[in-house]
């Protein structure tokens, strides 16, 4: 059992909101709605998800329908799938940093709220599931992030140490899943949510990646 280190994956280790907004919009196109996301404005919309895009899109059409979402929502998955990687990246330094985690014996994993089937091929068109011993999605169990049980997968998917982890995310719901599980968290800036993420007091927040090895350091030893 090693000392761990668990990552989301949309908006911490790569920006995936230009692909999540073209599948959102094909869906707009296909009910007949003039709406259309904006990668450059709404890649924070994005990054929460094909729900919270589809709910935002109909808000703004004046149309918004829980059933519509529902019904949209498996199509925007199956255009997602179709062009999961156009226009994703890996954010800068990201494979560097998780080979130095193992490099120096920590175990690594990632718990994202992205459905499996999905974070699998992303992952292996990025060239990185390998370097991953744990992948835990939304519909992997139950439950998904800010519950803990994902995230206790996560770290024990990967061999890790549940009081020697830590979670390195973008966003509230990953701060929540680390305070309930009584870990740290580590935020960073280089995601949508920017330098805002300070407010939500993580034990850690990294603006590159070239950081992090520090941060894990002085976080679990």
């Amino acid at each position: 059992m090693k000392k761990c280190v668990i990552f989301d994956l949309d908006g911490t280790l790569a920006d995936t909101s230009g692909d999540l907004i073209a599948a959102a919009n094909a869906c707009f196109e296909g009910m007949g709605e003039a709406v259309r996301l904006d990668p450059a404005t709404d890649a924070g919309v994005a990054l929460r998800g094909g729900r919270r895009m589809l709910t935002e899109g109909l808000t703004r059409a004046g149309r918004m329908d829980e059933d519509v979402v529902d019904a949209w929502y498996p199509h925007l998955l199956e255009h997602y799938g179709a062009a999961i990687d156009t226009h994703t990246r890996l954010y800068d330094g990201a494979v560097e940093a998780i080979e130095a985690l193992r490099g120096a014996d920590y175990a690594v994993g990632i718990c994202t709220n992205k459905p499996e089937a999905l974070a699998q091929v992303l992952l292996e068109r990025l060239g990185v599931r390998g370097l991953f011993g744990s992948l835990i999605g939304a519909d992997t169990g139950p439950t998904r992030k800010p519950d803990v049980a994902p995230y206790w997968a996560a770290v024990e998917g990967c061999g890790g140490l549940r009081e020697a982890s830590l979670l390195v995310g973008d966003s509230d719901t990953d701060r929540k899943t680390a305070a309930a599980a009584g870990v740290p968290s580590v935020l960073v800036t280089f995601a949508p949510e920017g330098q805002a993420v300070r407010a939500l007091n993580p034990e850690g927040v990294i603006d590159h990646f070239d950081e992090l090895s520090g941060v894990v350091r002085r976080l679990i030893g």
